[in-house]
């Protein structure tokens, strides 16, 4: 008994010191940088958490779009849609000035388009106008916002849409939609361990997070080539001063081992610049990968 208590004892130290190694590292990437930087991030093979600025509120930007998935695809479980039920899109709901290659490929808008369609735009290309349709379509974004918070998820804000966040002038208007890094890290564990949406929703939206089309300098860049992440970034404007708001990116990569980790990276009000931001994010996640390899 005596040597299984020291045997756990010593894995016990072991872990810790392992886990202490890798702040250290992730430390050392943001430590000068003129950014505010939010981790999160969860091995479920060894159970090891880590947050660096856990508590504090990041604006979300367009990672918010991941919430308004789980919100609508909550809905198709209740039966009130279904993926394959047609949504009339009109001229009007393409807002002008956002990011929308639903409007690109339909600038006329009078196209009907499978609800399906509608949540890959907004995950997989991030699409402003297929947001705001779908946040209409749930009643508006204190819809999601409330649907989050049931889930006991307490300490994330969803209050404005895309058109309202990206209108010219309204720089502070951005940090209204927040989370905390933790909020986020359980988030995406409820969602991972299949306790949010039925089986058939979870693999759709799983499938459209991995065939995400943005972010690519960011989760994935540093990662072995066929590397599983299924994900969704947040960018924000750049103020005239040089300063971003918001690059983000938050989600999962897969171990060669099969197991997987959930992590986020939130870089705020950074005077980097956007290739130093995503180099932050893509760094990180190399250290985590690296790292929890070298455990499994």
């Amino acid at each position: 008994m005596k040597i299984r208590l020291l045997v756990a004892s010593l894995l016990i130290i072991v872990s810790s010191s392992y886990a202490q190694s890798l702040r250290e590292k992730i430390e050392k990437v943001v430590s000068g940088k003129k950014a505010t930087v939010g981790v999160s991030l969860h091995d479920f093979g060894s159970q090891q958490t880590l947050t660096i600025n856990g508590d504090k509120h990041m604006p979300m930007q367009s990672v918010y779009k991941f919430h308004v998935a789980l919100a609508i695809l909550n809905e198709v479980d209740k039966g009130r849609f279904k993926l394959t039920q047609k949504m009339h899109v009109k001229k009007s709901d393409l807002t002008p000035g956002l990011h929308s290659p639903m409007r690109e490929n339909f600038p006329n808008g009078g196209v009907d388009l499978p609800l399906s369609e509608l949540i890959r735009y907004m995950v997989a290309e991030s699409d402003g106008s297929a947001c705001d349709y779908l946040f209409r379509l749930l009643g508006g974004p204190k819809q999601v916002d409330a649907f989050i918070h049931q889930l006991g998820i307490r300490d994330v804000a969803i209050r404005e849409t895309e058109a309202v966040m990206q209108a010219r002038g309204n720089w502070d208007i951005q940090y209204t939609n927040w989370t905390t890094p933790k909020a986020m890290l359980d988030l995406l564990t409820l969602f991972y361990q299949h306790k949010v949406l039925s089986p058939s929703s979870h693999d759709f939206l799983w499938k459209t997070m991995v065939s995400t089309m943005t972010g690519e300098n960011r989760i994935k860049k540093l990662l072995p080539a066929g590397t599983v992440v299924a994900h969704k970034t947040g960018t924000s404007a750049t103020r005239e001063d040089g300063l971003m708001g918001a690059v983000n990116d938050a989600g999962f990569m897969v171990l060669p081992t099969g197991k997987c980790i959930t992590v986020s990276v939130f870089v705020s009000n950074s005077a980097e610049g956007i290739e130093a931001n995503e180099q932050i994010i893509a760094d990180i996640a190399k250290l985590t990968y690296d790292h929890f390899v070298g455990m499994n």
